[in-house]
């Protein structure tokens, strides 16, 4: 199996367990980011500033009951409990992938996954 089969495989496991609506691709182009914009300015998600002192650009504000992660719910998955370190929240991997899978189960119904391709390096 190529690398984009394996891609493609990966997105279809992810949405057969999240169960979103609409899956859509993001391509990079300028049509898809201008209809991107507007569907996120239509919701309130995104607010145009003003177009003529900052043309194409927006404001975005997180959720106020959104935060990056809370201490005592944030583990070290690792195989062995001393590779977490003294000062961390420690869980097996395997234990880790059943918690996770429970929370993701369904968790995209009524939403779209957006698939947007990353390179590091």
């Amino acid at each position: 199996m190529d690398n984009l089969n394996k891609l493609k495989f990966w997105v279809e496991s992810c949405a057969e367990l999240c169960q979103p609506d609409k899956i859509v691709w993001i391509d990079g182009s300028a049509r898809q980011r201008a209809r991107l914009e507007k569907e996120a300015c239509a919701t309130g998600e995104l607010y145009a500033l003003d177009a003529r002192k900052l043309p194409g650009c927006f404001l975005h504000r997180t959720a106020i009951n959104d935060v990056a992660r809370t201490e005592g719910l944030t583990f070290i998955c690792t195989k062995k409990k001393h590779d977490a370190g003294p000062t961390n929240n420690w869980m097996p991997p395997s234990t880790a992938y059943k918690k996770a899978a429970a929370i993701f189960k369904g968790s995209m119904k009524g939403r779209t996954m957006y698939v947007i391709p990353f390179s590091m390096g």
